[in-house]
């Protein structure tokens, strides 16, 4: 969202973001709105608030000094969703809704009782729809349905998951077609990237980016790395709660180097050879995937659906689940990159340019904005 943020600002545009305060208190940028909130016990980079009006009289406050508020973009699920629509509805404003999460994947698979989440959520819907709330949503997709249907615009960041979405009627009542719009990349790092060369090497390089959690998949892509027949310098990206079982079963042949900076991460990605996302039926666009195939980078999936859409020249999946599947499909992608002589593919770089999405999303916010 920062880099959404900053290329609407070359664009001209003002942007305010409202949030909960992050764990180390509030940031110094004059363009966050931040506000009291609790941490997540569990997830130690994640804080929480119980949306209320006195969370919107602050925003009404702060906003005094700023120019009049166009459109209100809403980009999560829970507090942030119920502030939204009730500041956006009690200012008769356009709201652009952008699903981001298989809500439902996440909340199934970490909660022990999911129905209480989700009738928690819905006493927040009713507080920001008021009396156009459903009584109580069931499971994931008849809580986002119910924003969904309240918002002038839903975008999503794939195909596959706006396909999912519009099966399960989460979209707009006002415009139903779900527009699909990526996070891009920086048009900075892609042009840096594209002047660079790989290092000279005699061993693929594999980059494997994510947090260390059971939905990633990392253990598993541990297993397939040692069922791969080809030689392979893997480095991984990251941490989390899978740590010390990930070291205690990675190869000789595996470098971890810890959670780093964003531009480090697009560093290892640009320079491997080869990019490996295991997660299965979880992600919903996949942000290292776009950013592998801009700078030129193959990537191997699991998930034939993140597949579907993407260029096939730059794409190896998986037969299947298990650990021989993706040590096979990992060696087939070493040939492929062994035939093109370890050079890069810049040929999907405009694609996902994030000067190009946000002309995207300014499209839908006029359209929004013209209801």
């Amino acid at each position: 969202m920062n880099l959404q943020a900053e290329f609407l600002e070359r664009a001209g545009h003002v942007v305010t973001f409202v949030s909960p305060a992050l764990r180390t208190g509030p940031v110094d940028d004059e363009r966050f709105i931040d506000l009291p909130s609790f941490p997540i016990p569990t997830v130690r980079e994640y804080t929480w608030i119980r949306p209320s009006q006195r969370h919107l009289a602050q925003v009404e406050r702060a906003l005094r000094v700023r120019p009049a508020v166009d459109v209100v973009h809403v980009q999560s699920d829970f507090w942030g969703a119920a502030l939204g629509y009730r500041f956006g509805r009690g200012r008769d404003l356009p709201i652009v809704h952008t699903m981001h999460h298989r809500l439902d994947v996440g909340v199934n698979r970490s909660i022990p009782f999911p129905g209480i989440l989700y009738a928690l959520l819905g006493r927040w819907q009713k507080w920001s729809l008021g009396d156009d709330a459903v009584d109580r949503p069931r499971n994931a997709f008849d809580y986002l349905a119910g924003y969904a249907h309240h918002s002038d615009v839903v975008t999503a960041p794939s195909e596959h998951f706006a396909r999912l979405l519009a099966k399960r009627d989460v979209v707009s009542r006002r415009h139903p077609d779900i527009a699909v719009i990526p996070t891009g990349v920086s048009d900075d790092v892609l042009e840096r990237v594209a002047g660079l060369s790989r290092d000279p090497r005699n061993v693929t390089r594999v980059a494997w980016v994510g947090r260390f959690s059971p939905e990633k998949r990392l253990l598993e892509f541990l297993e397939g790395v040692a069922e791969c027949p080809e030689p392979l310098d893997v480095v991984i990206v990251g941490d989390g709660g899978l740590a010390s079982k990930a070291k205690a079963l990675a190869t000789p042949n595996v470098r971890f180097v810890g959670a780093v900076s964003y531009d480090r991460a697009i560093e290892v990605i640009a320079d491997a050879d080869i990019l490996v996302q295991t997660s299965h039926d979880f992600e919903t666009q996949g942000m290292t995937v776009t950013e592998a195939l801009s700078m030129g980078t193959h990537v191997v999936l699991v998930d034939s659906a993140v597949a579907d859409g993407l260029p096939k020249s730059s794409v190896t999946v998986a037969a299947d689940l298990t650990s021989k599947a993706l040590g096979d499909a990992l060696a087939r992608a070493v040939r492929t990159v062994d035939a093109t002589n370890h050079q890069r593919d810049l040929g999907n770089a405009t694609e996902f340019r994030q000067s190009h999405c946000t002309a995207q999303m300014i499209t839908q916010y006029r359209r929004a904005i013209a209801r």
